[in-house]
């Protein structure tokens, strides 16, 4: 599990911003506002950030949940960690709202978000995140 320094600059791309409108799969409708932060897969194995496979589809606070702040302070609430590569795969490679993939959607907005972006997302403790835009 992360643990306190743990941190990764991940750039943004397209379907990371517009998710929800811009994405190579017909599997749901289009939803307006779905974004994400996507976490490298050599970040995930090295800092053993898990999805819900590993957590036996629980979500557990320091494990695939964690409690997130931005420091310009326009975003506050809970994160979690999720997806995978291939189907089993214990490693999350998507950041987003728990439950809520429009919930860095507000706050891209305010920081007028684009595509190559650079965010910093930093574990501060076992529990919580803060996540900087660069």
């Amino acid at each position: 599990m992360p643990k306190q320094g743990d941190q990764f600059i991940v750039e943004l791309k397209k379907t990371n911003i517009d998710w929800g409108t811009y994405r190579n799969t017909n599997s749901r409708p289009q939803i307006t506002g779905e974004c994400y932060i996507p976490i490298p897969s050599s970040v995930a194995h090295q800092f053993r950030i898990y999805n819900s496979n590993h957590t036996q589809g629980i979500d557990i606070l320091g494990q695939n949940i964690f409690n997130a702040k931005s420091t310009d302070g326009y975003f506050d609430g809970v994160v979690k960690v999720s997806g995978n590569s291939q189907a089993g795969d214990p490693y999350a490679k998507n950041l987003s709202g728990k439950g809520n993939l429009k919930a860095f959607n507000n706050w891209f907005n305010q920081m007028n978000v684009t595509v190559g972006t650079r965010i910093k997302v930093e574990w501060t403790s076992p529990d919580d995140i803060i996540l900087t835009i660069l």
